[in-house]
């Protein structure tokens, strides 16, 4: 569904996007990790081309956005949804206005935006709260209203950047579920960048870690949990760096309540002391990480936990 190659982006000497590459698939939800100043929101407002890109090019359904002229584009925009980390609400207009803006843009008639604010409005959770302002509302609830304007066009694609940085702990809960709900029932494709792990950890079916303009690893969640070195892996799953000579780090996914462990103490004759790990409900499922230190007749155990789909990495 969106296709960047490519992708450079420089405001005079400084470089923000450095050859970014990134692939998300139709009906995914897609984040981009880092912190501040790695190159996310350039990234994202070169997708629908707030900012257009030095060089590269990219795609959203199908189309080449960089080749477009300039009416094809703002045709092309009306298919890529956005919400902003701090709302960008008209403080003028009332919720229900706020919502009909965009659709008065693109000339829809009075009825059918009323119709259309109304389902909006009542899928986002705020039924008969659109002749408030926004001042009546709380940071969660303008968000809500942010998201239903987004959607209001009918979108194949939503961005959303840094939606819930703004919010309080329990609103952000409530603003994830929304937009995992979003994505299942509406089939949206969402591409969300984030500076909070546990965003990515919640929602994304995959993600992209950038740092300095450019991507450091991107793929699958579970891909990349099974990658050996996976920067993804160990910022979920954080334990003391280097690891000891001769442990050996264990991740796994799937039944965490599956006794691996205890099956190769029984199996193999070995002894096993835990130096550390956790499991973690990531959102396609259960995560494990686990040190231990071997002692016995190692190999054949560890050959086993590997033929068990067990990601196993040796210190050396």
């Amino acid at each position: 569904m969106i296709q960047a190659s490519g992708l450079r982006k420089l405001y005079g000497n400084t470089v923000a996007l450095d050859g970014v590459d990134l692939h998300v698939r139709e009906g995914e939800i897609y984040g981009v990790l880092g912190q501040s100043g790695a190159g996310k929101s350039t990234l994202l407002r070169c997708v629908n081309l707030l900012e257009r890109p030095t060089a590269g090019t990219v795609t959203v359904a199908g189309q080449d956005l960089t080749a477009l002229p300039g009416k094809e584009l703002n045709r092309a925009r009306q298919r890529i949804g956005m919400i902003h980390q701090h709302f960008a609400l008209l403080s003028s207009r009332t919720v229900a206005g706020n919502v009909a803006f965009p659709l008065e843009v693109m000339g829809v008639p009075r009825a059918e935006r009323e119709r259309r604010v109304a389902e909006l409005l009542d899928l986002v959770g705020l039924a008969g709260r659109g002749k408030d302002h926004p001042a009546r509302l709380s940071g969660g609830q303008k968000q809500r209203v942010g998201i239903a304007r987004a959607l209001a066009g009918n979108p194949a694609v939503l961005l959303s950047d840094e939606a819930t940085s703004a919010l309080d702990p329990a609103t952000t809960e409530s603003i994830l579920a929304l937009l995992k709900r979003l994505n299942a029932e509406l089939g949206l494709t969402i591409l969300l960048i984030t500076h909070e792990m546990h965003v990515v950890k919640r929602v994304c079916d995959s993600v992209a870690i950038m740092a300095d303009g450019r991507v450091e690893e991107s793929g699958t969640i579970a891909d990349l949990i099974r990658t050996p070195g996976s920067r993804l892996t160990r910022e979920i799953f954080p334990l003391p760096e280097p690891a000891p000579a001769g442990s050996v780090t264990l991740t796994f996914t799937g039944d965490p309540q599956q006794p691996v462990v205890s099956e190769v103490v029984r199996t193999f004759n070995v002894d096993v002391s835990i130096l550390g790990g956790s499991i973690e409900d990531l959102a396609g499922g259960s995560v494990g990480r686990l040190r231990v230190s071997l002692t016995g007749d190692t190999a054949p155990a560890l050959d086993h936990l590997r033929s068990r789909g067990l990601l196993v990495e040796e210190a050396s």
